[in-house]
């Protein structure tokens, strides 16, 4: 999840807010539209990673450096939140070092589809100034075709990443398969369009390996089409190690 071009702007919170509500009552609806679950109560897990690089939609979020990154889950039936932080770098930004996101949302199943629908809150510990807090609604849906699954997902948010009240939306679609055991390969296309005009197109590509019901070991390829904006666009391979609890 540098996740942003390097955009900058004036702090603005009252979008925050506003926005939160909008994803509570997302949240709301859905939940209480959708095929009903069997609910089973709720479950706790919690995940921590170590990667060469934090690489989101293809961008490097710490200039090309390792990351350590630790979060924690909240299910109860279709109906999850959680919390996920990990390092962060941008270039000519010395104060920044760490991204928080909160998040939330339902996962129904119906029309033979899984279905989620939420949103995410990026926080961040910079001074204000430079309106790197933002949120975005998500929608998404997949489908398991034999050993494998396609999907797409749709985010949107009103003020993105550093831009003075810029929107941006987001569209990807993915699919996985598991050719043996214990093995997944993956990879997703996705496009960003920003309301500046400041769009890239995105892809990623690899394969993880489980090396035990816990611990699972991903090698992934990520580029863009946009290698002129820096080397946080350039192409990368990154290995990641996470375990889950």
């Amino acid at each position: 999840m540098t996740r942003k071009p390097p955009y900058r702007g004036s702090g603005r919170n009252d979008v925050w807010f506003a926005g939160s509500g909008l994803i509570a009552l997302v949240i709301w609806g859905v939940a209480n539209h959708a095929d009903a679950q069997e609910a089973e109560g709720p479950r706790w897990s919690a995940n921590v990673a170590v990667a060469s690089d934090y690489v989101f939609r293809g961008v490097s979020q710490t200039e090309e450096d390792a990351a350590i990154s630790a979060g924690v889950d909240l299910t109860n039936g279709a109906v999850y939140a959680g919390a996920w932080a990990s390092n962060v770098s941008f270039a000519g930004d010395d104060d920044t070092g760490i991204e928080a996101d909160l998040y939330a949302g339902v996962r129904p199943q119906f029309a033979g589809f899984d279905w989620d629908f939420g949103g995410v809150g990026y926080l961040y510990d910079e001074p204000g100034a430079l309106d790197y807090d933002y949120i975005e609604l998500k929608a998404a849906a997949s489908r398991a075709i034999g050993p494998a699954t396609v999907g797409a997902a749709l985010y949107w948010s009103p003020d993105f990443f550093g831009a003075a009240e810029d929107e941006a939306t987001y569209v990807e679609a993915n699919a996985a398969f598991s050719p043996a055991d214990r093995w997944t390969v993956s990879g997703a296309v996705g496009r960003q369009f920003v309301s500046s005009d400041l769009d890239y197109t995105t892809w990623n590509l690899g394969a993880a390996f489980a090396l035990t019901d816990a611990l699972a070991i991903d090698v992934r390829y990520h580029d863009t089409d946009e290698h002129d904006l820096g080397d946080a666009y350039g192409g990368r391979a990154v290995a990641s190690l996470k375990a889950t609890f």
